[in-house]
């Protein structure tokens, strides 16, 4: 991997992770995740008139993206209720790495190096030593573990589909922005057959904007770097972003930083390197 397409996918992750985390600790998770991808889509709606439509080669990738990502926010704010934030995230980003590697090499031919296994090895393991952490608390049951398994299926499916689409497209900003307006149409549709309207106030409309915001870049970012990087580590790459998530929690929200914490960042920072040269 190109040292810009690390950069970006580790900026990528620290986004995700910033907009996960303020979204978790809203108090209507749904209602302002709608709010931030019609806020998303209204930025995007006049960019793609200077861009125009990626190539149509790139749209049944983008319909299967729009799909898996439905099924995907369904599933983890689900996963979220019952489990919480710390829980869930880390094994749903490792079930989604877990996922990918074997996909990618069907779908696109791509072979690891041993340096990329091993990279990807040690984040599973970083993301797992996250997941540890939180599973000290009460038992996790069935249904919890039911929609953390259905959110890490989404998360690589829409992941091989975007790396696939953003390849097929030729314009990594033109299928971005598309992308974000068929999100939001799509989460729009299923909020109103799901609870007959979409609710929405002044406070989580405030709550979107810098949310939309970072939710934007942090894809943009990573779909620039699935134009040139190989789509396993890159996506590895990013899920760095469960362990920003703890920095963000120690840093600001005066979290303990405890040994399996501490665990976690060493790994991840282990792997970086190795995953450069995947």
């Amino acid at each position: 991997m190109d040292v810009w397409h690390v950069v970006a996918a580790l900026v990528s992750a620290a986004l995700h992770a910033g907009w996960n985390a303020a979204l978790k600790a809203q108090a209507r998770p749904a209602e302002v995740m709608t709010s931030q991808m019609l806020i998303g889509a209204a930025v995007a709606a006049p960019v793609m008139l200077w861009t125009g439509l990626p190539a149509q080669s790139s749209w049944v990738w983008l319909a299967g993206s729009t799909i898996c990502n439905m099924v995907t926010v369904v599933a983890l704010l689900r996963a979220y209720e019952l489990v919480g934030f710390g829980m869930a995230y880390p094994v749903i980003r490792a079930l989604a790495v877990l996922l990918v590697v074997p996909a990618a090499s069907a779908l696109s031919g791509e072979q690891l190096s041993l340096a990329g296994l091993g990279g990807i090895g040690l984040m599973i393991a970083s993301l797992a030593a996250l997941a540890a952490d939180h599973a000290r608390g009460p038992a996790v049951g069935r249904q919890a573990l039911g929609w953390i398994a259905l959110a890490g299926v989404g998360t690589a499916a829409y992941v091989l589909c975007d790396a696939q689409g953003v390849r097929a497209a030729g314009a990594p900003l033109a299928y971005g922005v598309l992308a974000a307006i068929c999100n939001a149409v799509a989460m729009t549709a299923m909020q109103r057959a799901r609870f007959g309207g979409w609710r929405v106030s002044r406070e989580s409309l405030g709550a979107a904007v810098p949310i939309a915001l970072a939710s934007m870049a942090s894809y943009l970012l990573i779909l620039w770097v699935w134009t040139g990087a190989p789509i396993a580590p890159a996506a590895a790459l990013r899920d760095t972003s469960a362990v920003f998530a703890i920095l963000i929690a120690v840093i600001w929200l005066k979290e303990p930083f405890t040994p399996f914490r501490l665990g976690a960042v060493a790994l991840s920072a282990a792997a970086v390197p190795l995953l450069r040269f995947a």
